[in-house]
């Protein structure tokens, strides 16, 4: 059954979900480098309104709008003004699945590149200087992960952390999945005992106002000296400055932030500081899951058009 309706692609998405979505009868247009005055007075007529990261979905683009649906191919909807759609009754569709393999890996990367000094020896040794006794590591084997939210991602995270033998610890202000629980053995308790407990954390919430700062000078102060802090969620949940004098006090042995407060990153301190490893918000820039992110979201779509969901 075809669908009908006009798509307005406001970033760069992968060409397979545009493909889907003509392919199903929708006429697409594809203007990743949309501004936003061009997209207020250019957003009515659309049905369908997609953005990646770059684009903020407004009031003032909402309202003047006729969308049926506008959808997010990634995980969160920060740049989305939910309410100001619900309100407006359009579905607001996102595609959590497809990036949570991506995301996973990269945490578990960024653990090991701190665990090893990865980038500094990397940096160094291109440099020309042998610095191998500077670089006495730890192994991830036998230590204690601390996974901040459960979900797709955290529970990705902790089966890969298992096959490196590594233990658990879990917090979600949700119920975690009890079968996933016994499968890893996971210890699950609060946030201020996985805090004090764990070797390393990995965060894996959204932005909301209970998220915002929930790691500051105060939960900094509850971890252990030789804890790492892997950030590749949102860049919001942590006070950077409280971070900054944590890892310069030597209260924190390191972390390593794929998110930022503001991005790109303006905190030159944070980011200078030897003990941080910093890239780009790449966690779902993979081929793979930019795929998925994009063929997802076209098929919730043309199923919507189609009245099926």
């Amino acid at each position: 059954m075809q669908a009908s309706g006009r798509v307005l692609v406001c970033d760069s998405i992968d060409q397979a979900g545009i493909d889907s979505m003509k392919r199903a009868g929708l006429a697409v247009d594809y203007k990743p480098e949309i501004k936003a005055t061009e997209l207020v007075a250019g957003v009515k007529g659309y049905d369908v309104i997609i953005v990646r990261s770059r684009t903020k979905i407004t009031k003032e683009i909402i309202d003047a709008s006729d969308a049926k649906i506008i959808a997010r191919v990634g995980v969160g909807l920060d740049n989305v003004d939910v309410k100001a759609a619900e309100a407006k009754k359009i579905r607001v569709i996102n595609a959590p699945e497809a990036a949570s393999t991506a995301v996973a890996e990269l945490a578990i990367g960024l653990m090991i590149s701190l665990a090893r000094s990865i980038p500094r020896a990397d940096a160094e040794a291109k440099k020309g200087n042998w610095i191998k006794k500077e670089l006495m590591g730890t192994q991830l084997s036998g230590k204690y992960l601390g996974i901040v939210g459960v979900g797709n991602i955290g529970r990705n995270i902790g089966r890969m952390a298992r096959s490196l033998r590594m233990n658990l610890i879990g917090y979600d202000p949700y119920p975690i999945n009890k079968e996933f629980v016994g499968e890893t053995g996971m210890i699950v308790t609060d946030l201020d005992t996985l805090v004090e407990s764990a070797d390393f954390i990995t965060c894996h919430v959204p932005s909301t106002p209970e998220t915002k700062h929930m790691f500051n000078a105060a939960r900094f102060a509850k971890m252990k000296p030789t804890a790492y802090l892997v950030n590749t969620s949102r860049g919001e949940i942590i006070d950077e400055n409280a971070l900054y004098e944590a890892l310069k006090g030597g209260k924190l042995a390191g972390a390593a932030l794929d998110v930022y407060e503001v991005e790109p990153p303006t905190n030159k301190l944070l980011l200078g500081l030897p003990n941080v490893i910093s890239t780009p918000h790449i966690g779902a820039q993979t081929k793979e899951a930019q795929e998925l992110a994009s063929t997802v979201i076209a098929e919730k779509v043309i199923q919507i058009l189609r009245g099926v969901i």
